[in-house]
């Protein structure tokens, strides 16, 4: 009995990467710019942006929780937004454009926060990542 759960302690801690293994990530050619918060080479995400460069429009998608689907409520700073929201594979995903001022918000102080419902998400990007953001920002913005 001891052993077993010995051996599932052991698998939830490797199912949970320690926090220093994470970190944030720009990603961009051509046809896709994608700004990650994970552990490299591997599955494991916390929170994805995504666009087609010069779209205007970014793809958010928070993992890991409960998700809903439904209308959002984004905010970030003082600015506020509503936008519908799908819940895949228990990633809650979302769509804003890069000019709102929900958006600007967020490129600034790099935080935001999304509700669903009773569920509520947030992110936090780290000073020292702002710039990825920005420049995510940059490249997406039509």
């Amino acid at each position: 009995m001891i052993a077993s759960f010995v051996g599932l302690a052991l698998l939830a801690a490797q199912a949970t990467p320690p926090d220093s293994a994470w970190t944030w990530t720009l990603y961009t050619d051509e046809a896709r710019v994608a700004l990650a918060n994970e552990v490299p080479d591997t599955p494991s995400l916390r929170f994805t942006l995504e666009c087609d460069p010069a779209s205007g429009v970014a793809r958010v998608a928070f993992y890991g929780g409960a998700a809903e689907t439904g209308m959002a409520r984004v905010t970030a700073g003082e600015a506020v937004a509503v936008t519908e929201s799908t819940a895949e594979r228990g990633a809650l995903k979302l769509t804003l454009r890069t000019d709102h001022p929900v958006f600007a918000a967020f490129a600034a102080d790099g935080r935001m926060a999304a509700a669903v419902g009773e569920h509520r998400r947030a992110v936090e990007v780290p000073r020292p990542h702002l710039a990825k953001l920005r420049r995510f920002t940059e490249l997406c913005s039509g």
